[in-house]
C-alpha cells in the first residue's frame, strides 16, 4: 500500500495484522522497557520494517531508538520515517543523497472523534477536503494523516514544532496534496521551502499519506511542477500507516512522533 504513494528512491516496508517482531538490540530494548505488551508489540513490529527497509539500501541492521526529541534516530546518511496504527505498521527511508526527507502516515479509515477537526482544520480547508476525497474516504481523518505526514518531514529538516494552524493542505485529484506552510519553512539546497508535495491512498481499511522533500529546488514551493518531481512522484511504487498516540498535547502543535 505504501509503496503506490512512494518514490522509487524511497524503501517502504509495511506490516498488517499482528505478526512477530524482530529481536532487539540491548539500546531498543532499554527504550521499551516497563512498556505495556501492546507498545512493545508496536515497536518489534515497526522496527522489523525498517530493518528490512534498510536492508534494501545495503544498510546493515543497527538500533533505532529515539532521540531526545522522540524521533527516530536513523544511521547515518539516511533519512527515514515510521508510523503505526491498530493492525498496522510501516517504515519508509532513503539514502540523504536521494531525498532531503521523508514523512509517512497511517490511520483508520474512520471519522475523528467530535470536536477534533476543529482543532485540526481551519475553516478553509473544512470546506476543501471534501471535493478531493471520495464517498468511502473519511475525508475529516485524511486530512489529519496529511498534516502528520507534513509534520514528519518538516520536523528532521527544521527541529521545530509544527502547529496544526501553521499548516494548509488542499486535496487535489489523483490522490495527490499540497501543504502550503504559513510558518517560515525549511531551507533546503539554500532555499527556502514554502510549499510540499504529498500523496493519499485508501484501502484494507486504513488510510496513508507521504510528504517527501527532494534535495534540489529551483523554485521556493515544492509541488507539482517543480524540477525535482521525478525525485518526489517519478516511478510510485505501494501505502503505509500511523496512529491516533501520535497526538498533540495542544491545539497549536503537534506531537513529536515516538515510534
Amino acid at each position: 500500500m505504501l509503496r503506490a504513494i512512494l518514490p522509487a528512491a524511497v524503501r517502504a516496508e509495511e506490516r498488517f495484522g499482528d505478526g512477530a517482531g524482530v529481536v532487539l538490540f540491548p539500546e531498543e530494548l532499554a527504550t521499551v522497557a516497563g512498556s505495556t505488551a501492546a507498545r512493545r508489540a508496536d515497536f518489534e513490529a515497526v522496527r522489523a520494517c525498517a530493518r528490512e527497509a534498510l536492508a534494501e539500501l545495503g544498510v546493515a541492521p543497527a538500533p533505532l531508538v529515539p532521540g531526545a526529541d522522540g524521533a527516530p534516530v536513523w544511521p547515518a546518511g539516511v533519512v527515514g520515517s515510521m508510523t503505526h496504527c491498530p493492525h498496522y505498521r510501516a517504515a519508509a527511508v532513503a539514502r540523504a543523497g536521494a531525498v532531503a526527507s521523508v514523512g509517512i502516515d497511517a490511520e483508520p479509515n474512520a471519522p475523528l472523534p467530535p470536536g477534533v477537526l476543529d482543532l485540526v482544520a481551519c475553516a478553509g480547508e473544512r470546506a476543501g477536503i471534501w471535493p478531493g476525497a471520495r464517498d468511502a474516504v473519511a475525508a475529516d481523518r485524511l486530512l489529519f494523516s496529511a498534516k502528520e505526514a507534513v509534520y514528519k518531514a518538516w520536523y528532521p529538516l527544521t527541529g521545530r514544532w509544527l502547529g496544526f494552524e501553521d499548516v494548509r493542505i488542499e486535496f487535489r485529484q489523483g490522490g495527490r496534496f499540497r501543504a502550503r506552510l504559513l510558518v517560515a519553512g525549511p531551507v533546503v539546497a539554500g532555499v527556502e521551502v514554502t510549499e510540499l508535495a504529498g500523496q493519499w491512498t485508501a484501502a484494507r481499511g486504513l488510510l496513508a499519506t507521504s510528504v517527501v522533500v527532494p534535495v534540489g529546488q529551483k523554485r521556493v514551493g515544492v509541488g507539482s511542477s517543480s524540477v525535482s518531481d521525478s525525485a518526489v512522484h517519478g516511478s510510485p511504487r505501494s501505502a503505509s500507516a500511523s496512529s491516533m498516540d501520535v497526538w498533540p498535547s495542544s491545539s497549536s502543535s503537534v506531537a513529536t512522533p515516538r515510534p
